[in-house]
């Protein structure tokens, strides 16, 4: 039955409603934040360095284009570092 229902759909459709069906392009991602990525503590001796956590960050990902925006360290219950929250674009 749903079979039928989609051909009638299908032959029955005005033509109109397809033409110009052409998908628009994307706009801008309106956060600037892209993506948070967890990096984990022995990757990143100085999360000052913004040049070094960059280069961690391109390596990792793979992506020679990344920009990071935000580094925030993961600290542990006992008052260690973890890690790094590294916000990219």
């Amino acid at each position: 039955m749903l079979c039928v229902v989609i051909l009638i759909f299908i032959f029955l459709t005005p033509k109109s409603w397809f033409e110009n069906g052409e998908r628009r392009g994307v706009s801008a991602h309106q956060n600037p934040i892209a993506s948070t990525v967890l990096v984990g503590a022995e990757l990143i001796d100085n999360a000052d360095d913004r040049t070094h956590v960059e280069q961690v960050i391109r390596t990792f990902t793979n992506r020679p284009n990344v920009q990071v925006l935000n580094v925030r360290a993961v600290v542990g219950s006992d008052g260690k570092i973890r890690g790094y929250e590294v916000d990219i674009r």
